[in-house]
């Protein structure tokens, strides 16, 4: 129960979101969400208290901020500012940094797993019929992480990442993308997205199969860093992070899908 009724909740405040919400709305939701999981990042990646980290966290906003005023081109510029600020700050706190390659690829890491990859949440919700594939992308990543959960607890028996993610198996990760497939069916059918199957069913496979190695980055973060989750502000379902890992990878790909379909349909009416 303690898992069960703070993920209803969740799933019905996400859905009313983007069937009934504006953009402005959405956005309002979206930007605390990136700040939160870069919090949780930066906890994970620097344990020792240091008064940059707020900077750190400011920087991982930036390409979202980007994308939101200006599109895709914001995004890029949004995170080259977050390259430019960060490369300044080492250069000024250099002698305070013991080892300043790894303070740089670990930060820059956050912003751009965290600040760049959660951006592309909002170029989706921005796309024709953006809010409903946002819910087929939910639909596919929650569906996957249910079927892989149950299906390795019951049929797991070949490890899939051992010294990644121990509990993690090959039957669990099939078992995760039949549902994953399953969900999407079933979401674009409720919602009536105006897609072919033919593209819906292999585009779905390719999302579980992201969304896996999105939810293995952040339990080898985990690893590296010692953490079992990376906060405990959803009760009964850890951190911001932990529940978004699979989105932040596969949110790009559908949204570099989609944008392809779009100009193949200009290209060949």
């Amino acid at each position: 129960m303690n898992r069960l009724i703070p993920g209803l909740f969740l799933a019905s405040c996400w859905l009313l979101l983007l069937l009934h919400g504006s953009f402005v709305l959405f956005l309002l939701l979206i930007i605390p969400v990136i700040a939160i999981a870069g919090h949780e990042y930066f906890k994970m990646a620097f344990p020792e208290k240091d008064s940059s980290h707020v900077f750190l966290k400011i920087l991982v906003l930036f390409p979202a901020l980007g994308a939101c005023l200006f599109s895709s081109q914001g995004l890029a510029g949004g995170l080259f500012l977050s390259l430019l600020l960060l490369t300044f700050y080492i250069l000024y706190s250099y002698h305070r940094i013991d080892d300043s390659l790894l303070f740089f690829g670990r930060a820059f890491f956050g912003v751009t797993y965290v600040g760049f990859l959660g951006a592309y949440l909002l170029l989706l919700h921005q796309l024709p019929e953006g809010s409903r594939w946002l819910l087929v992308l939910t639909a596919i990543t929650a569906g996957s992480d249910s079927g892989a959960y149950y299906c390795g607890r019951r049929f797991g028996k070949h490890k899939l990442c051992p010294l990644v993610s121990p509990n993690k198996t090959i039957e669990g990760a099939l078992g995760g993308l039949v549902a994953g497939v399953a969900g999407a069916l079933l979401m674009a059918a409720l919602l009536k997205v105006q897609v072919s199957i033919f593209f819906l069913v292999p585009a779905a496979v390719l999302l579980t199969g992201v969304g896996i190695i999105g939810d293995l980055t952040e339990s080898m973060i985990k690893r590296a860093t010692g953490t079992k989750d990376s906060g405990t502000i959803l009760r009964g379902h850890g951190g911001v992070l932990d529940r978004i890992d699979s989105l932040l990878f596969a949110a790009p790909v559908l949204y570099y899908l989609l944008v392809w379909v779009q100009h193949v349909s200009v290209m060949c009416p």
